[in-house]
């Protein structure tokens, strides 16, 4: 049974739970005789996936995903070989080929080669028209999590950008818009979505309850809503959960469920830094051996990488979260100290393949800091 952000996911742009304006910019764009570039940015869950979906599907008609290729950048991320991978992803056939972009497919010419299934509507409410003697477009490129390219691969992507002709459309999807070189942007309209409002959450919440034949506590709906903090993805996906489990009447099951589901690592780690505790060594009895082991704030570091799978960017995360959270009471001098710190730690490790470096390089500066302001025992 498919998932409720699947079964529920908007058909049109007028479902899409974002702005008027944005749905009427999308909408726009996509009966436009020259459809842009997109550069689509805005925070997690806030529907940036849906809305290049139903944009290719409104520009490339019923057959849009045989001819959408989508390319995950953050694979890329400090892997060897990235650039090959990139440049292999663009050019398919081979350097002495034709570029993905520049590739035209009979589907654009003809949209009755794919026939339309049952619930399959145009996004805008309407077909485009394919002028005569005008290439239509074949192709749309998806760069998810554009942010993430480096400035070789997008200056790679921009000399494609200025070349290719009418055959294809990127489309970049970013959080962070400003990692995106001027020369890309310039040349894509921005569609900036932001966090979705308490009342347009509650709302679609009720809605997709009503569809699923789910009846939840109002107070339920409320308590998702808040700490959903503007994922929609999020308050659906908890949502869906609580009633996987019979619990949607149950305000605690949202509590216990955040609880259960947060990691406490990143406190317990930044905790312990700041006592001095950074690499310490302990023995422990295993199988009738003594086994020297690894523990302190870099031990934690160890299983949140290696253990738990997180990245290194979800742990900066994490760690800016406990920063400046209300849990962790420190003076402001040094809370601003370890917010340096993290900056520092965050800008090298994307210059590097081994991000433990880094990470163990903050813990020591936040215990000098805390032994500096007279926290730290060691």
């Amino acid at each position: 049974m498919p998932s409720w952000l699947v079964s529920n996911a908007p058909r049109t742009f007028d479902e899409i739970a974002i702005p008027k304006n944005i749905q009427k910019t999308l909408k726009a764009a996509s009966l436009s005789s020259d459809p842009p570039h997109l550069l689509i940015t805005g925070p997690a869950g806030v529907g940036k996936t849906i809305s290049w979906k139903l944009y290719a599907r409104q520009i490339l008609g019923p057959g849009w995903k045989s001819t959408t290729h989508i390319l995950q950048c953050r694979d890329l991320l400090r892997q060897k070989g990235a650039m090959a991978k990139f440049e292999e992803f663009l050019r398919p056939g081979g350097n002495f080929s034709d570029t993905l972009a520049g590739m035209l497919s009979l589907d654009s010419f003809d949209r009755g080669i794919i026939t339309m299934q049952e619930g399959d509507i145009p996004p805008a409410g309407k077909e485009i028209e394919i002028e005569e003697n005008k290439t239509p477009i074949s192709r749309l490129i998806i760069l998810e999590d554009a942010d993430y390219l480096g400035h070789i691969r997008q200056s790679y992507l921009r000399r494609m950008m200025e070349t290719v002709g009418n055959a294809s459309r990127f489309i970049l999807v970013t959080r962070a818009p400003s990692r995106i070189i001027d020369a890309l942007r310039s040349r894509a309209q921005m569609i900036r979505i932001p966090s979705t409002d308490k009342d347009t959450i509650l709302d679609t919440l009720r809605i997709i309850s009503a569809n699923n034949f789910c009846n939840p506590e109002e107070g339920v709906l409320e308590d998702i809503t808040y700490i959903s903090e503007g994922n929609l993805r999020k308050a659906i996906f908890t949502l869906e959960l609580l009633d996987i489990r019979k619990l949607t009447s149950d305000r605690a099951a949202v509590h216990n469920l955040i609880q259960a589901s947060t990691l406490q690592s990143s406190r317990h780690l930044l905790e312990m830094a700041l006592r001095g505790v950074v690499v310490e060594w302990r023995w422990e009895n295993k199988g009738g051996k003594k086994k020297k082991l690894l523990s302190g704030a870099i031990s934690e570091i160890d299983n949140l990488m290696n253990k738990h799978g997180l990245d290194s960017d979800d742990i900066v995360k994490q760690l800016h979260d406990v920063i400046v959270g209300r849990r962790l009471s420190l003076p402001h001098i040094l809370r601003s100290e370890i917010l340096d710190a993290l900056a520092i730690c965050d800008t090298s490790i994307r210059t590097s393949i081994y991000a433990r470096i880094h990470f163990e390089n903050f813990l020591h500066k936040v215990a000098k800091s805390a032994k500096q302001h007279g926290l730290a025992s060691s």
